[in-house]
């Protein structure tokens, strides 16, 4: 990746490193910043990340944003992973406001885009209880109302952030008959609409994701995001970014895992000399770095591609990002703790941490049978 960057993009990548050093180097420093909201998000360095500028990183100048491309923000996802800054408010916000950028309407568009530039935590909510890889079993309803509003009844699960939201992007229902893809339609709600209560779920990655049960909740007829009946659509123009997002995530995980790993097996003594020099310990840090080498040239390959082709959808290769830095993260992460033994299962080290991380990555935004699905039907399967 780096003979890829631009002198402004490895400069940029430089002040992000030195951040992460400075405000969360340490083990107690990180446990400080978590310990605000249980989970994985830092309200205060969010908002530090904010006046620096560079929540805005792929965002339109339009509306505050630094009008960077993908390359852009996989550059800063990837550091901040693997920093291990705690700012995953920020992948689910850029994503949502990708789909504002797209689809919302001009006032839309300024509240959303320049609210995540300001700081603010966006949701998406696709997923519940009986429609999660199918996501277009969903029964969330939105009926008009006589004034030509809309009111919407639902339960949906699994929704990341919604409890640090100042906004939810909505998908509910709001026709039937015919292919269940259509009558889908996407609603700007404020996540302190009435009627509207978030639920948190216990993880083992602490407070990520939420139940959020809709009861009456009016919205007016301008809280549509783009065309009535048109969610899905919309929804699959945005896989390129979701999908390529949480590959770069993963991406600066798994490095993150590898130098950990790396750092201990060369100090760690049994027998007499380092564990790392055993055969059995080299060859899995070889595999390991090998196919960290691919998930990066695969990332960053899909992600050069999106900057030149932006009106272009990218599924099989997107999904393809995805698949593999998932579980290559997640294969790290198994390897990284067997590796350290006993220590490795310890809370006094990170990398039980980082399994929790990884292992739920090849879960969420598409579980990795439906990336290999899609992949597979791109060949005509």
């Amino acid at each position: 990746m780096a003979g890829r960057l631009t002198p402004e993009q490895r400069d940029f990548r430089t002040a992000l490193r030195a951040f992460a050093h400075r405000e969360c180097g340490t083990r107690a420093r990180r446990d400080a910043l978590t310990a605000e909201t249980g989970g994985p998000h830092s309200p205060s360095l969010y908002a530090r990340l904010a006046d620096l500028g560079w929540l805005g990183v792929c965002l339109p100048e339009t509306y505050g944003g630094a009008g960077g491309g993908m390359t852009d923000a996989c550059l800063f996802l990837e550091e901040c992973a693997h920093g291990m800054v705690p700012a995953d408010g920020f992948i689910t916000s850029v994503i949502t406001a990708k789909a504002y950028e797209k689809f919302g309407s001009p006032a839309q568009r300024k509240a959303a885009i320049g609210g995540v530039v300001a700081g603010q935590v966006l949701s998406i909510a696709m997923s519940e209880p009986g429609a999660g890889s199918d996501v277009a079993a969903l029964r969330c309803r939105a009926e008009r109302t006589e004034n030509g509003g809309w009111l919407i009844n639902g339960h949906k699960t699994w929704i990341s952030n919604a409890h640090l939201a100042t906004s939810i992007l909505l998908v509910a229902r709001t026709g039937t008959g015919g292919d269940k893809h259509t009558g889908l339609t996407m609603f700007h709600l404020p996540a302190d609409t009435p009627g509207v209560e978030i639920r948190g779920i216990d993880t083992m990655g602490g407070r990520e994701v939420n139940d959020v049960f809709l009861t009456d909740v009016r919205l007016p007829a301008d809280a549509v995001v783009g065309r009535t009946g048109h969610a899905w659509t919309q929804l699959m123009a945005g896989l390129n970014s979701e999908r390529l997002f949480l590959a770069a995530h993963m991406l600066g995980l798994s490095r993150r895992i590898f130098d950990d790993t790396l750092g201990y097996v060369r100090e760690r003594e049994q027998f007499g000399r380092p564990v790392g020099s055993f055969q059995a310990l080299r060859h899995r840090l070889a595999d390991l770095a090998t196919e960290i080498a691919c998930a990066d040239l695969l990332v960053w390959d899909v992600a050069a591609r999106c900057d030149a082709e932006p009106d272009r959808l990218f599924p099989r290769e997107a999904s393809m990002a995805k698949l593999k830095a998932t579980e290559t993260a997640k294969r790290a992460a198994l390897e990284g703790m067997q590796m350290m033994g006993g220590y490795g299962y310890a809370t006094e080290y990170d990398m039980e941490r980082h399994l929790r991380t990884a292992v739920v990555s090849t879960v969420y935004g598409g579980t990795s049978e439906i990336q290999r699905d899609i992949i597979g039907k791109s060949y005509g399967l």
